[in-house]
């Protein structure tokens, strides 16, 4: 299950092989100050696409929500059954019955924090799929589920609930992204979707009556690295996870690509019993290609210490996108793109990645570039300067409009 914060995201994640798609529309959701929420116009359309995909489309309406906002609440989810949306993924109660009331499948949300078998069995009543809390060990994953298939546990549509849980992405300081730091410095409540993300931060702890500075093992004490499940993601298939929840709406067309791609690799490799220790190197490299904190590999699920502190205020990505301009025109027949390179350069052997709404992202070596010379003749070139037009030839369609970043190695501290 692939985030999409944007249309880039969205056709990112539908062209890496997302089985689904979550996405927010508004304020009433978890990412409700993202400036790429979609709108409630854009539900049609968002739907069309996933389905045509074969993927299905969710619907996040996860953030607590005011007796003021119950119409607004009853409206989205209105528009949401009429879009033909495939679940709404919810965890006030609010949501979940009127959700259930006009038929709308129900997900219950990491926000819910189940993190038993009676917490579960009470939440089935109204859902087909439930988050388990991050919080939880492997060992406590596989008994609930075993419980889930053994009574069994059904949800409304009549078959055992399916257990879901969050296998990549930004992990929070608090149980289950419940936290109020945010909301007491700022007045921005992080449970509605409005977190300042305090604890990314430095801090110097001192008593204010003697002066006395408590001594911190690490400067970012209350930010954890990135939870990454690849190295055990054959563990949580082998105990019977059914979905595999990659966080990100915040995080570029490049990350959703990425990410998408690398746990689709990986389960279909656990499917196929062709799982192995180089592919997950491999696939762990790429990880660590696009935004990350570093990895808190394996998480809560193997029972760890919480020891995994990111020890850096940004991304720990071990490569960087620069800008370099955007596609003019596309000539499908010879499949090759114009491109006008307003803010960089390309030569040749450099890696790309061109993104957009409909195009998701491409990532292409480029190993040929041309160009026209003083007397309008198409010559090839080695490099291609800032200020020039270019063609480069693709592997597939890109479109009008569409950003060019080249890929570049980044160096870290």
């Amino acid at each position: 299950m692939a985030p999409a914060g944007s249309r880039e995201c969205l056709a990112a994640a539908l062209r890496a092989g997302a089985g689904s798609v979550y996405f927010g529309v508004g304020k009433l959701n978890m990412r409700a100050h993202a400036a790429t929420n979609f709108t409630i116009q854009d539900l049609p359309h968002v739907v069309r696409l996933c389905h045509s995909c074969g993927a299905r489309a969710y619907l996040t309406c996860n953030v607590v929500v005011y007796d003021e906002e119950l119409e607004e609440m009853k409206g989205l989810l209105r528009a949401a059954r009429t879009a033909e949306v495939d679940a709404v993924i919810a965890a006030d109660m609010s949501v979940i019955r009127y959700a259930r009331r006009i038929g709308l499948e129900v997900h219950i949300s990491v926000q819910a924090n189940v993190s038993n078998l009676e917490a579960l069995r009470a939440y089935a009543e109204y859902a087909d799929v439930v988050v388990l809390a991050r919080e939880l060990s492997l060992a406590r994953i596989r008994r609930i589920i075993t419980a889930v298939e053994s009574e069994p546990i059904c949800g409304p549509s009549g078959r055992p609930v399916r257990i879901e849980i969050f296998a990549h992405g930004a992990l929070c300081i608090a149980i289950s992204g419940k936290c109020g730091m945010s909301l007491a410095a700022h007045n921005r409540s992080a449970n509605r979707g409005e977190c300042f993300q305090l604890c990314r931060r430095r801090y110097r702890v001192q008593d204010a009556e003697t002066g006395f500075e408590l001594e911190l093992d690490n400067q970012y004490v209350m930010s954890p690295s990135d939870l990454c499940t690849i190295r055990v993601l054959d563990q949580l298939l082998d105990a019977g996870v059914a979905v595999l929840k990659l966080e990100g709406r915040g995080r570029s067309a490049a990350y959703v690509s990425t990410v998408t791609s690398v746990y689709r690799e990986a389960a279909e490799a656990w499917l196929q019993g062709d799982w192995s220790e180089q592919k997950v190197e491999a696939w762990e490299a790429r990880l660590h290609s696009v935004f990350n904190r570093s990895f808190w590999h394996g998480g809560y699920y193997l029972a760890q210490e919480f020891r995994a502190w990111s020890g850096a205020p940004g991304s720990q990505a071990t490569e960087q996108r620069v800008f370099a301009g955007s596609v003019l025109k596309f000539y499908a027949r010879v499949g090759v793109a114009e491109i006008y390179l307003n803010a960089g350069e390309l030569r040749v052997g450099c890696t790309i990645e061109i993104t957009g709404p409909t195009t998701g992202v491409l990532r292409h070596e480029v190993k040929e570039l041309r160009s026209d010379d003083a007397a309008g003749n198409t010559i090839q070139i080695t490099h291609a300067p800032k200020g020039s037009r270019v063609l480069v030839h693709l592997p597939q369609k890109v479109r009008r409009g569409d950003k060019v970043f080249t890929v570049q190695k980044k160096k870290l501290d």
